[in-house]
């Protein structure tokens, strides 16, 4: 647990926005859409929004600093929403309360987190918690926003934003001096996940990375020259994957009239040559370095670029522009863009090496292994990293969809490596 919390009043506004996000997201959906197929990629929307609540109550109404825990107020809560020991493969066939009753137990439980911070204040414990619960819930609404892509449904009723007209390609590379470097969360940065704890030394190799993420434009080219097709150009798992999964285009991709459209929620349309490359897997980004000639980064070459701060060995920056808040001026977070802008946009959130949208568009698979950091010790909510140590990769960097107050340069996302489904891309180094 961090000791530094923000005051009541800013986790009462984070809380609300969270919610407000969830309700946003979730409330155009009705009959069959509630549940959707039965796919191991995503949970249907009605249990997860059923989740979101039960996980807000569990850790800011129930958990006591013993380890104890309350009742819930609803009947069954456990064996309904807890995601450690629900199997995925049961959550279609739960006796899930309806879509009203399931938004009256979030405010409810709302409501009662709330009034408790009125009561209580920040205090260590509860501020820690809330903070949790609602970081959660940032996590959940992405992860509605990709299960909404997967299924084919409408675009979120977000209010959308232009996206930043300083557009087209972004091509060539940084040199990167490399250096002693602190990769991680120091104990004085306020609240991160068990994940991210602590900085450590490690040495970083001069290298030389992209100053952007690879392009639609790029992929297709990757195609074109039977990519796909080429055994040579693929790990042993990443052959057998693409010869279960009979992939030879990324998952949304269309060839109409020789020419590559993607879907995009419910709509296709042609493919934006510039845009960096989404919903690619580890194993498709891998495959497309082979042919390039190229490698990932490695998690502590891409904290690097993202953090190190010009003539410090020790100092590093929060955002790779600085430490000034995240806003669209610099990254494009939050979903008001509707989707992904061309690689030379958002100029202003250059790292200081020198490569941009380091933060936001696309997440960027890294070449590591998702693994604990030296001596590192779980959180109370002990199923976040633990369990997925050792078969997900990391990535970094948040997408179109991530809440920027979710997002700093420690911050580590971690999925398996034949995930398709969600917002993730990639950028590469020279080998």
């Amino acid at each position: 647990m961090s000791a530094s919390n923000p005051n009541a009043g800013t986790l009462r506004e984070m809380l609300l926005a969270a919610r407000a996000r969830t309700i946003l997201l979730c409330e155009d959906l009705d009959g069959e859409r509630l549940l959707g197929p039965q796919l191991k990629i995503v949970n249907p929307p009605l249990w997860e929004v059923g989740h979101v609540g039960w996980f807000q109550e569990h850790w800011c109404l129930r958990y006591r600093r013993d380890g104890a825990l309350a009742p819930s107020m609803l009947n069954n809560a456990d064996e309904l929403y807890n995601s450690a020991t629900v199997p995925h493969d049961t959550r279609w066939s739960l006796p899930l309360p309806d879509f009203d009753a399931t938004l009256a137990y979030l405010c409810a439980v709302l409501d009662r987190v709330l009034g408790r911070l009125d009561r209580e204040g920040a205090t260590e414990h509860l501020g820690y918690f809330a903070q949790l619960a609602a970081f959660h819930e940032e996590m959940h609404c992405e992860a509605f926003t990709y299960t909404r892509q997967t299924l084919g449904y409408p675009a979120p009723r977000t209010v959308v934003a232009p996206i930043d007209p300083k557009g087209g390609p972004w091509p060539g590379d940084v040199e990167i001096a490399g250096g002693t470097f602190l990769l991680g969360a120091a104990p004085n940065e306020g609240f991160v996940f068990d994940n991210e704890k602590w900085a450590h030394e490690v040495e970083v190799q001069p290298f030389r990375m992209a100053r952007a993420p690879v392009t639609n434009a790029e992929f297709a080219a990757f195609i074109d020259d039977g990519g796909y097709r080429r055994r040579e150009l693929w790990s042993e798992r990443g052959w057998q994957w693409l010869t279960e999964a009979k992939a030879g285009h990324p998952v949304y991709w269309v060839r109409r009239d020789g020419a590559w459209l993607h879907r995009h929620y419910d709509d296709v349309s042609a493919l934006p040559p510039n845009a960096p490359v989404i919903h690619v897997n580890w194993f498709e980004a891998e495959g497309y370095c082979r042919w390039a000639g190229r490698r990932l980064p490695a998690e502590a070459e891409w904290e690097f670029a993202a953090a190190a701060a010009p003539g410090s060995v020790d100092r590093k920056r929060r955002y790779p522009w600085g430490d000034a808040a995240p806003s669209p001026a610099f990254a494009n977070l939050y979903g008001v863009a509707g989707g992904c802008a061309d690689v030379a946009a958002f100029p202003q959130g250059d790292s200081a090496c020198g490569c941009r949208q380091m933060f936001g568009n696309v997440w960027e698979w890294t070449a590591d292994w998702f693994g604990p950091y030296p001596g590192f010790v779980r959180d109370p909510y002990k199923e976040y990293s633990d369990p997925w140590f050792g078969d997900h990769k990391v990535l970094r960097g948040g997408c179109f969809a991530t809440r920027r107050s979710l997002l700093r340069n420690t911050w580590r996302n971690f999925y398996t490596p034949d995930r398709r489904d969600v917002f993730a891309g990639f950028r590469t180094c020279a080998r």
